[in-house]
């Protein structure tokens, strides 16, 4: 099965999370399919500290991958911050 999870990078003290499309048997920070995303919980400034790409995560959605919790938190506060248009 596909999920849609955080892939933890950055260094210590100093996360930094990549949004991911992985299979659900492979470990976290390992292989992932497409990379559809990032997370920057340390972002200061002008410093962007989220950014998803809304229609890989449909895509993905649409053929039965499944979200985190986490993700599903992330992409909602993401397209709060999005001006309608």
């Amino acid at each position: 099965m596909v999920v849609i999870r955080l892939a933890r990078g950055g260094s210590k003290k100093r996360p930094f999370f990549n949004i991911v499309a992985a299979d659900s048997r492979v470990r976290r920070d390992g292989r992932f399919l497409e990379r559809v995303g990032f997370y920057n919980p340390m972002a200061s400034g002008k410093a962007e500290g989220l950014r998803v790409a809304f229609d890989r995560i449909d895509y993905w959605v649409n053929n039965g991958a499944q979200v985190s919790d986490t993700v599903l938190r992330l992409v909602r506060q993401a397209k709060a911050q999005t001006p309608a248009a």
